[in-house]
This record gives structure tokens, C-alpha cells and sequence, in this order.
């Protein structure tokens, strides 16, 4: 028999994470990935009037323009922003960098980015397509530096990675930094909710961020009818996607809901702190069953290893 869950909340959740700079990121954000030419912009208009401040890009995404233009549109004072970029698997080269950051600076409208990520632990060759290029991948410290020239250069405030597992992230940090990643972007839901890369991430200060935090599009269908998430839902006059939200922000993530629809932004925003009792119930049910990635280009790429465990030759 369902026993309803406690109203009693917990504390307030965060609304934003403070960063080793000391700049401070919102919790939540709009992420742009997926969303196509002429209805970006007024996902990201929409976002903004509602009250988000942090837009999630990348340079692959081939929408920083129109994001660029809605961000200018809405006349919010870019100090007011928070604007995530990603360089690009093919950029990796030193030489390469900044050029390619430019291009991004220039589509977004702003001479500078709030964050700025190594989209993937995967290096490509120097117009190859997608060969991947084995010795820079193993060996990010190059790209880095360039990264860390950026920031000195103040084009870029924070730097990070994304899609790095335990063991990329200890051999980029093996190396002697001027600055630690202050973030990785990874893919976390309710089908993969990576509890020991969460767990090792706050040991080692270090911000996670959830995308396809919904379980992304391939998923995302199923995730809103899972049975206790429904519940819960119910039980506090949310929707399910509010309570998926709500649980990344209290598991201590900044989270990255990504919709061009305009009901949705707006109900994607409201973040709410769930009780215990909830909260633990998602998380047993969450590692209840085995992982799954929707996220993952290994085969596109000719790898060998899902990139979740990729270690090159």
C-alpha cells in the first residue's frame, strides 16, 4: 500500500554554486542543445523573461547566432548572464583554440564567456573529420594551457570539461595547473545517475552538471511516467519533470532542462526541495536498475570503447 510522502521540505535549495573564482552559477539553466534554427531564440527570450540567467551552448550546436540575437534582444545587461560555450572535438590543437572561442564570442555577441568547456575528452586530427587524434587525447594538458591563457586574457572566466570521467579528469589534473576545472558537464538522469562520479566530484571540489537531465529525447517520454516519480509528483503538486529537476539541484548539480516550448521553460524553472523521505526514494529507485547512456557518439567516431570508458590505444 503507497504511503504518501512527508510535506515536511527540506531546506531551501540553492539558487546558485559558487565557483573556486568566486563567481557564482546559477543552479538552473536553459540548455540550447537540440533546439533548431527559429525556435532557439524564443526558447531563450521566453527562458530570460521568466527569470533564467544562465544559457547552456556550444560551438557544435550551430546556434550561438540566433541565441546571440535573442540574448540582445531581451536587453538584460550582460553582466546580469551566464554564458556556457564548449570547444569543439576538432579545436583541440593549441593553435586552435582561441580562434575557435572567437567564432563563438563573435555568434554570441559578447567579448567574453562566464564558462567556457573542453566538450569532450576526444581529440580529432587536423581536418580529418572525426579520426580521432590518440596522443593529444591522452595527453589534454596542451588544450588546457591554452584555456588557462584565455582566462588570464579575461575572454574567458571559468574553464571546465564535459563528459570526463574519473579517470580523464586525474590525468588532466595530474598535471601542474594554474587552474583546476571548476565544472564537468556530464550526462545525468534518472537512467544514469552516476552517483560514484557525484560522490568523487564533491570530494574533489568539483561541479557537476546535469544534461539531459529529463533523460533527453530519446528517454525523456519514459522518465515522466516512471511510477514513483509520478507519486511523488502527485504528492506535491508538481509535474514529474519539476521533480527530476528539483533532484538535481538538491543532489548539489547545476542542472540543464532544455525545451523550445514555451510552457515547458516555464515549468522547468520552478525548482522545489523535496523532502527526505522523496529524495530518497528517487535515489533508491534511480539505482535500481543498470545505467543507461542516451549520449554517447563512441561508434559515430570509430571508437573502440563507449567514451564513457575510453582510454585510446
Amino acid at each position: 500500500m503507497h504511503r504518501n510522502i512527508s510535506t515536511t521540505k527540506a531546506a531551501n535549495l540553492p539558487t546558485h554554486y559558487a565557483l573556486p573564482s568566486g563567481d557564482k552559477i546559477p543552479a538552473v539553466a536553459l540548455g540550447v542543445w537540440r533546439a533548431d534554427p527559429g525556435e532557439v531564440g524564443e526558447a531563450v527570450k521566453t527562458a530570460l523573461k521568466v527569470g533564467y540567467r544562465h544559457i547552456d551552448g556550444a560551438w557544435i550546436y550551430g546556434n550561438e547566432a540566433e541565441v546571440g540575437q535573442a540574448i540582445k534582444e531581451s536587453g538584460i545587461p550582460r553582466e546580469d548572464l551566464w554564458l556556457t560555450s564548449k570547444l569543439w572535438n576538432a579545436f583541440h590543437a593549441p593553435e586552435d583554440v582561441e580562434p575557435a572561442l572567437d567564432k563563438s564570442l563573435a555568434r554570441l555577441g559578447t567579448d567574453y564567456l562566464d564558462l567556457y568547456l573542453i566538450h569532450w575528452p576526444v581529440a580529432f586530427k587536423k581536418g580529418a573529420n572525426t579520426e580521432v587524434d590518440h596522443e593529444l587525447t591522452e595527453n589534454p594538458y596542451p588544450t588546457w594551457q591554452k584555456l588557462e591563457e584565455l582566462v588570464e586574457k579575461g575572454k574567458v572566466k571559468n574553464i571546465g570539461v564535459s563528459n570526463f570521467n574519473i579517470r580523464r579528469l586525474q590525468n588532466l589534473t595530474a598535471n601542474n595547473l594554474k587552474i583546476k576545472p571548476a565544472v564537468n558537464q556530464v550526462e545525468l538522469s534518472y537512467w544514469n545517475p552516476q552517483s560514484e562520479l557525484l560522490k568523487w566530484s564533491k570530494e574533489n571540489g568539483l561541479l557537476l552538471e546535469a544534461y539531459s537531465p529529463l533523460g533527453s529525447a530519446e528517454k525523456v517520454k519514459e522518465s515522466l511516467e516512471v511510477p514513483e516519480v509520478k507519486q511523488i509528483a502527485k504528492d506535491l503538486g508538481l509535474t514529474p519533470a519539476q521533480v527530476y529537476i528539483s533532484w538535481h539541484v538538491q543532489r548539489g548539480t547545476v542542472v540543464l532542462p532544455k525545451s523550445v516550448h514555451s510552457a515547458r521553460v516555464v515549468e522547468n524553472f520552478k525548482v522545489v526541495a523535496l523532502p527526505e523521505d522523496a529524495l530518497e526514494r528517487l535515489e533508491r529507485v534511480a539505482a535500481s536498475h543498470k545505467p543507461v547512456r542516451t549520449v554517447d557518439p563512441s561508434k559515430r567516431w570509430g571508437l573502440t570503447f563507449g567514451t564513457e570508458n575510453f582510454r585510446g590505444r
